[in-house]
C-alpha cells in the first residue's frame, strides 16, 4: 500500500456529495438515554493503537471497536507499522469488537456498488483467516465518504454505517451514516473532543469515538499516548457507558 494519504474531493463538488449522502438513504433512530453511551472506535488501525489503545481501555476494563482494513494488515502507512493478524486475533479472543473498514480502504462514494461489496467480501475472507469465529456487524466509510448507493447496498449488510461528520447521535440521526469525533488535531483537536464529550454528558446521546495512530509524534489524524489518555480520563469522569459499537446498538434497540 502507498505511504501517501488519500485525500477525497475538496470543495463545491465534495460538499455536494457529503450533503447528497446525508439526506439521503437514511435509517433514522429512536431512543431515548438516562446517560450517555460512548464507543471507542480505532480506524485502519495501526500497529500504535493496538499498543497503547487496548492497554489505556483494558486497565479500565472497556473494550474497543476496531475497524480493520485488511488491505493494510503487515504493511506501512502514513501512520507508521499496521496491524498484524496476530493482533487481529488477540483483540477478538480478548472481546473487543472487528468491525469492517473494506480491504482497500476505498472510497465507498467513488467506488462502484459491486466492486465495493467485493471489496468488502475480501475483507471479510481475510479477517475471518486471522480469526475464524470473527462476525462483521458493523461498518465504518472510509475517509467517512458515502453516497445513497452504498448505503442503501450496505444497509442489509451491517447494523450500523459510520461517517466522520462530528457530533453526538440522538433521536433522528442516522444508522447508515453515524456522526463520530476525531481524536487527532493537537490541543484544538483535544478541546473538541472534551467539549463533545461534555454535550453528550448534558444531554445524554451515543458519541462515537475514533483514532488512528497514537504516537509521540502523530500524523495530522492521530494523537499522542497522553492525548488519548486525557480523553479516557474524561470518558471516565462522565459516568458514561462505555461499549463497543456492537453492544451500543443492543443498549439502545436499533
Amino acid at each position: 500500500m502507498s505511504v501517501q494519504p488519500y485525500i477525497p474531493s475538496g470543495g463545491l463538488t465534495g460538499k455536494l456529495v457529503r450533503m447528497n449522502a446525508r439526506l439521503r438513504a437514511r435509517r433514522p433512530m429512536t431512543f431515548a438515554l438516562d446517560r450517555p453511551i460512548i464507543s471507542i472506535t480505532f480506524d485502519d488501525f495501526p500497529r500504535s493503537a493496538v499498543t497503547h489503545g487496548r492497554a489505556a481501555l483494558s486497565n479500565r476494563g472497556w473494550l474497543g471497536t476496531w475497524y480493520a482494513a485488511s488491505g493494510f494488515t503487515a504493511g506501512d502507512t502514513h501512520h507508521g507499522a499496521m496491524m498484524t493478524c496476530d493482533d487481529i486475533r488477540t483483540l477478538a479472543e480478548a472481546g473487543h469488537e472487528i468491525a469492517c473498514h473494506t480491504h482497500s480502504h476505498t472510497d465507498s462514494a467513488r467506488t462502484p456498488v459491486e466492486a465495493l461489496l467485493a471489496d468488502i467480501d475480501r475483507n471479510a475472507d481475510a479477517l475471518h483467516q486471522a480469526a475464524p469465529a470473527l462476525k462483521l456487524e458493523n461498518y465504518a466509510f472510509p475517509f467517512g465518504e458515502a453516497s445513497p448507493a452504498s448505503k442503501t447496498a450496505l444497509q442489509a449488510r451491517f447494523s450500523t454505517l459510520r461517517g466522520v461528520r462530528p457530533g453526538v447521535n440522538r433521536t433522528g440521526d442516522d444508522l447508515n451514516l453515524l456522526k463520530a469525533v476525531g481524536i487527532d488535531g493537537g490541543q484544538d483537536g483535544l478541546d473538541r473532543v472534551l467539549d463533545w464529550i461534555g454535550d453528550a454528558q448534558r444531554k445524554p446521546g451515543w458519541l462515537i469515538l475514533y483514532a488512528h495512530d497514537i504516537q509521540d509524534s502523530p500524523t495530522d489524524w492521530g494523537c499522542t499516548p497522553r492525548e488519548f489518555e486525557m480523553v479516557l480520563e474524561a470518558v471516565a469522569r462522565s459516568a458514561a457507558d462505555v461499549l463497543t459499537v456492537r453492544d451500543a446498538v443492543k443498549a439502545i434497540g436499533a
